[in-house]
């Protein structure tokens, strides 16, 4: 679909990164197109898969999540199966943002939300060192982190 895209799409995208709820006319106006262009457009990359989910950030911390971690995880088997197997359960835990199968040292970061160090513990030994294909994790705490988003028309070979 990427080829298919021109550079009022890609401004598009950058705007819906930035604010899913940005108004039709709104848009328009920053991408010099009319309001019902805009809603095609925007219609055409949801029905193509290029826009998949529309979220809403919320802040964990006033829910009484107090800490970020990322759990590097090393796994004694690295066929398919044990892989996706290990995936979905890690995906059906609430405390797990994001789960990413990587190359290197480690197999996959896992990052997740507690409330504090107990619920870090409880977590970590009920969820993943207990389970037979895990062989190690390795637990960092997030002090602080920012979000940014791909400038989509800058420089970044897109267009």
């Amino acid at each position: 679909m990427s080829g298919n895209l021109d550079r009022i799409d890609f401004e598009i995208l950058g705007l819906l990164q930035k604010n899913i709820l940005l108004p039709y006319k709104a848009i328009a106006t920053q991408v010099g197109l009319a309001s019902s262009s805009v809603h095609d457009r925007i219609k055409r990359l949801w029905n193509s898969g290029v826009l998949r989910s529309a979220s809403a950030e919320i802040d964990l911390k006033s829910l009484g999540f107090n800490i970020e971690a990322l759990l590097m995880i090393e796994l004694s088997q690295h066929d398919r199966s044990t892989v996706e197997d290990f995936m979905k359960v890690v995906l059906e835990l609430p405390e797990v943002e994001f789960a990413y199968l990587v190359t290197g040292r480690h197999d996959m970061i896992v990052k997740i939300v507690v409330r504090d160090m107990e619920h870090l513990k409880d977590l970590a030994l009920d969820h993943f060192t207990s389970r037979p294909n895990v062989t190690r994790i390795e637990t960092c705490i997030v002090f602080e982190a920012r979000n940014s988003h791909i400038d989509l028309g800058a420089g970044h070979g897109i267009l």
